[in-house]
């Protein structure tokens, strides 16, 4: 006579157990993403795309403002103000200094012709 005995089920396979883990790693790795980043963070992908976007050239205000609805989403209203709160972000200096240290330029010298 033979006794069947259960053979290791999906809880007790090893590889189970890793593919769980995997997936509850990557699970976790996009909430992550989905967070605010901290202050000793870099900065989001917003807002490095709102850069991105200010340091390129653009032939007149209208091509500009296309781009900043279609690639962002956003309203050129939302993206200034994006812009304005980024140039006072350490994090956007060190990103990206050229850039940012060109627009507190401008900004500068709007204010003081005010």
């Amino acid at each position: 006579m033979t006794v069947d005995t259960p053979g290791p089920g999906p809880s007790d396979d090893p590889s189970d157990r890793v593919e769980d883990q995997v997936e509850d790693q990557v699970e976790d790795e996009g909430q992550e993403r989905d967070r605010e980043p901290g202050p000793d963070a870099g900065l989001s992908d917003r807002d490095q795309a709102v850069l991105a976007v200010e340091r390129r050239g653009w032939p007149g205000p209208g091509a500009k403002e296309r781009a900043i609805r279609e690639r962002l989403g956003l309203s050129p209203t939302r993206y200034y103000q994006l812009l304005n709160a980024l140039l006072d972000d350490p994090r956007a200096l060190e990103h990206d200094p050229v850039t940012v240290n060109r627009l507190r330029r401008i900004r500068d010298e709007r204010r003081e012709r005010r």
